[in-house]
């Protein structure tokens, strides 16, 4: 038993990083080639992952963690996701994008914080949380070669894969070993909402190392992600 948990979970993280990872590199590409949208107008779509990731904590602290099974949240919130990304493939203005790939980061990006939740839930010992994550690095490494060999990152075509992606990880979550909410300590707080009491973390030298080591890797990575790839 303990042995198919782990490999639904590996496979959990593998899909996971599939569906960011097949529009997440082109979307530049897309914007700029296809639509012919400003790099203004191009930054300003891309920057509706930074907003989300903001706002998703709050959605996971209040709702997914509170009163529903992690993996029904994450099934649903695929599912979801998979319409936004049909309908981004269906627009052309910049508002009506910018307003679609919001909302869909809105769904994506709590998925992050879900499936690192369902994994540390379901494994004995966190230590060996990493040997499951490196899953979805394979998997966003195996999507980026592949939409890279076909060509097709001028198209619509990563979203509908994206899409397809989340309708697949839909239904594979209703398989994930079930994580029911934590129990309810109380009324919630503004302080927890927000994530405030996580602060106390940073008194630890070697976080706030990790802290500020993260932060500064992510401004090149946004850059070098974006850049002209020569597939």
């Amino acid at each position: 038993m303990a042995g198919s948990i782990s490999i639904r979970l590996c496979i959990m993280m593998f899909l996971n990083f599939v569906v960011w990872g097949c529009w997440y590199v082109t979307i530049g590409t897309y914007l700029t080639a296809t639509l012919h949208f400003s790099g203004t107008q191009a930054g300003a779509v891309f920057g509706t992952t930074a907003l989300a990731s903001m706002i998703s904590p709050i959605f996971v602290g209040l709702i997914a963690d509170r009163y529903f099974s992690s993996e029904r949240v994450l099934s649903a919130l695929h599912l979801i996701g998979a319409v936004f990304l049909y309908l981004v493939t269906r627009a052309s203005s910049f508002g009506a994008v910018y307003a679609l790939m919001f909302a869909y980061c809105l769904c994506y990006f709590p998925t992050l914080a879900l499936t690192t939740s369902i994994t540390l839930k379901n494994v004995a010992d966190a230590r060996r949380f990493p040997l499951f994550r490196v899953f979805g690095t394979l998997g966003w490494i195996v999507i980026g070669i592949a939409i890279g060999k076909l060509g097709i990152e001028k198209s619509p075509a990563p979203f509908l894969l994206a899409a397809a992606g989340s309708v697949v990880m839909s239904v594979f979550c209703l398989f994930l070993p079930h994580t029911p909410p934590a129990k309810k300590q109380g009324a919630i707080s503004v302080r927890q909402i927000l994530g405030l009491d996580a602060l106390v973390m940073l008194k630890d030298r070697s976080y706030s190392v990790f802290l500020i080591a993260s932060i500064l890797a992510c401004v090149p990575l946004t850059f070098i992600s974006h850049s002209p790839t020569p597939f």
